[in-house]
């Protein structure tokens, strides 16, 4: 008896520590959908939320301080038998070493989301082919971004292996009825952004992710942040090989996006004297024109 009763705990821990990269948090909000059955939607939330969270991504056994905090926040606006429609907002954060700050890294907004569903079927992905219903796929797509951001921040070009995954997921769902992953479909599309991520012309931008966060953030515990805050300008400084295409290019504009309202208060403080803030604030007012006057303006 006693044999058994191990054997079945030892099954029961491997399936559990075998899992789980993320701490994902879901939300479907169906207030633009006039008389929707909620009780699908919240079976609907459930079985993504475990999907995300139970779904071994990387094969890595993680304790619960080492994974990646996401949110995932779907919008359904539109409904046809089982085809529904709609948008997705994917954020996650990084935490910064020897601190309770978070980091936000991505923020994306995706209005080309449409998939079909049964409530309470089985949420199956298979890296290797399109799924037929398109959810598991935007879902997986998304999931392997964030771990591909989240490792870039830790390690030089950490999330190659990762983006590799999205990219492939990106190719499966090509051609296969469902908007938003072809090029064609707009420079926001998810096609168009794995296609930039993995571009090596964009290597500089995955060497700014890592200097900015790894070498610049994590230091910002010291009692001296002269040092990080200049490491942090001077990745920020390496933009400028993207100073003629950034404003068609996604990836970019993302990065800057969800990193404005923290490059302005790092810098709106004391202690910049290693830093150039004339030349910090030219580039920022170049890169993101949209935030003169709210932040970069109000620089010292």
């Amino acid at each position: 008896m006693k044999k058994i009763l191990y054997i079945l705990t030892f099954l029961l821990f491997a399936q559990f520590a075998t899992a789980q990269e993320l701490l994902a948090n879901v939300n479907i909000n169906t207030q633009q959908l006039p008389g929707s059955n909620v009780q699908t939607y919240k079976v609907l939330e459930r079985d993504v939320r475990d999907f995300i969270n139970k779904t071994s991504w990387t094969g890595k056994t993680l304790e619960n301080f080492e994974k990646v905090k996401c949110n995932f926040s779907m919008i359904i606006t539109g409904r046809d038998g089982n085809r529904f429609s709609g948008s997705i907002v994917v954020q996650s954060v990084r935490p910064v070493f020897n601190s309770t700050y978070e980091s936000p890294i991505l923020n994306i907004n995706d209005t080309k989301m449409s998939f079909e569903y049964v409530e309470n079927e089985n949420l199956i992905f298979n890296e290797r082919q399109f799924s037929g219903k398109n959810l598991t796929d935007i879902i997986s797509f998304y999931v392997y971004l964030i771990l591909g951001y989240d490792a870039d921040t830790f390690q030089q070009n950490g999330g190659q292996q990762h983006f590799a995954k999205a990219l492939l997921v990106s190719q499966n769902a090509q051609n296969r009825g469902y908007d938003g992953w072809s090029q064609i479909d707009g420079p926001k599309s998810r096609g168009s952004l794995i296609d930039d991520i993995v571009n090596p012309n964009f290597a500089t931008l995955h060497n700014i992710n890592y200097a900015y966060h790894r070498s610049g953030l994590d230091n910002m515990y010291l009692q001296d942040q002269s040092q990080p805050k200049k490491i942090i300008a001077d990745a920020l400084l390496k933009l400028k090989t993207y100073e003629s295409t950034f404003q068609q290019n996604y990836a970019i504009n993302l990065f800057l996006d969800v990193k404005s309202p923290e490059i302005f208060n790092i810098f709106d403080s004391n202690n910049n004297g290693a830093v150039n803030m004339q030349e910090i604030k030219q580039l920022m007012t170049t890169f993101s024109p949209k935030n003169i006057d709210t932040k970069w303006s109000k620089w010292k």
